[in-house]
């Protein structure tokens, strides 16, 4: 590997840009390749990536011998495919992005893929590396003496609009709380040091997307919801998302609790949300509360400002595809969210998919079976 780690880029729409303007900023890196068959997706990437090869496939992008490392940031019906056809051509080191599958039905093949893949493979869940949340997951055990409850709640803003409306539909996305909302079971299982057993739901579409029509088709996703899972150490996590909330002052508020005290992270939306108006942008979160003695602490985290202007997730895609190139290059053992994270939280979805929908609480073992509906 020469000293510069070259990436061949699979999907270059508004997630794939960030990663784009987040790989620009690491040193030694550089993406050598893209393959984005939209024409004004690739027109962006292009501006983003100006010395980059674009290739008119997945296989022509493969033949490009200076590749090290490949990025899946496709829509996510593609993923599995996309996977297979790499590990057929030229199995590189691989950062695909959540969620991994999105059909109970793709879990073969998925484990086949496991089996085989000879180069190491990391799912993205960039809200692991959020600073705030960081901060809670390091300090959770110590302050907590052992988390028994864990809320996560996001108040945020609509899907946004994505190439052939692709975000609209179940189909493809595996539903809101797949789609969505499996950073959020990932985070569930990291903080927790568990596994899920048992989930329970309630969710609906209650104000967004219902005046959209395409090709004769409403938009079917959720945009509400509360899910709560129970886990196999007895501790329980509840997860709040409501889609039409983009007044929040935060985003994303994340509190576990335990019998010493409470922790708490604070994370905002995107700065390119927040209203001139308004002044500058709140400052991320960590609220510190013991019970004894009583006392809250109230401890800012800022992020670096190059950063928030990156991308949406205050940072963590730059940290993200900082450890990633540790294990690109020899200086990592294994990838920090394995390809089991990946399965896990998309299964904690279709679990909080299916709950809602037939208002039945979900065992994990139920889904676990490919055959799984």
């Amino acid at each position: 590997m020469s000293e510069v780690t070259s990436y061949g880029v699979i999907g270059c729409g508004m997630m794939g840009q960030e990663h784009l303007r987040n790989i620009a900023l690491l040193s030694g890196a550089r993406v050598a390749a893209i393959f984005e068959p939209d024409a004004e997706m690739a027109e962006r990437a292009r501006i983003l990536a100006p010395n980059a090869t674009f290739a008119s496939s997945i296989s022509e992008l493969l033949k490009i011998e200076a590749l090290d490392c490949l990025l899946i940031v496709s829509p996510n019906n593609f993923h599995i495919a996309q996977m297979e056809e790499i590990a057929r051509i030229r199995p590189l080191p691989l950062l695909v992005e959540k969620p991994l599958f999105t059909d109970p039905t793709d879990m073969d093949a998925l484990e086949a893929f496991r089996q085989s893949y000879p180069a190491p493979v990391w799912v993205a869940m960039e809200y692991r590396y959020m600073p705030p949340i960081a901060e809670l997951l390091a300090q959770a055990d110590g302050i907590t003496g052992g988390i028994r409850m864990l809320t996560i709640k996001e108040h945020r803003f609509p899907f946004l609009e994505k190439v052939g409306h692709w975000n609209r539909f179940n189909r493809n996305t595996g539903g809101t709380f797949v789609e969505k909302c499996c950073h959020f079971f990932d985070l569930m299982r990291l903080v927790l040091k568990s596994e899920p057993v048992r989930v329970s739901a309630s969710a609906g579409q209650a104000v967004n997307h219902m005046d959209e029509c395409y090709d004769g088709e409403v938009p079917d996703i959720f945009d509400h919801g509360y899910v709560i899972v129970d886990f196999e150490n007895g501790a329980r996590a509840m997860l709040e998302l409501c889609m039409f909330a983009e007044g929040s002052r935060y985003q994303e508020e994340i509190s576990a609790v335990g019998s010493d005290g409470k922790i708490e992270a604070l994370v905002p939306g995107p700065g390119r949300f927040w209203p001139e108006h308004l002044g500058e942008p709140p400052v991320p979160q960590v609220i510190v509360s013991p019970r004894a003695p009583k006392g809250p602490q109230v401890l800012p985290i800022p992020v670096d400002p190059t950063l928030l202007d990156a991308g949406d997730h205050n940072g963590s895609t730059f940290y993200q595809h900082a450890r990633f190139l540790e294990l690109v290059r020899g200086e990592r053992l294994a990838p920090e969210v394995s390809l089991e994270d990946g399965r896990m939280a998309v299964l904690m979805g279709m679990a909080a998919q299916r709950a809602a929908v037939t208002g039945e609480v979900v065992y994990l073992r139920d889904l676990r079976l490919p055959s799984a509906a």
